[in-house]
């Protein structure tokens, strides 16, 4: 959790390239999708454990 802040940031590598694939870009682009429809998004870690991400949404009545 050290680097939380750092997970939903853009080109923001935790590893290196070897240790895992990826651009930086994925968590990011989430992250932005998630509030521009009004939600939140987190990550809550344990060393040895994972990760475990979540997210909330704005309930909106059903059009139509």
């Amino acid at each position: 959790m050290r680097y939380a802040d750092k997970l939903f940031g853009f080109f923001q590598r935790l590893h290196t390239q070897e240790e895992f694939a990826g651009t930086g870009v994925g968590l990011a682009t989430v992250k932005r999708i998630i509030q521009r429809h009004g939600g939140r998004i987190w990550a809550e870690a344990e060393p040895g454990k994972g990760a475990t991400f979540s997210f909330t949404l704005p309930v909106t009545p059903p059009v139509g």
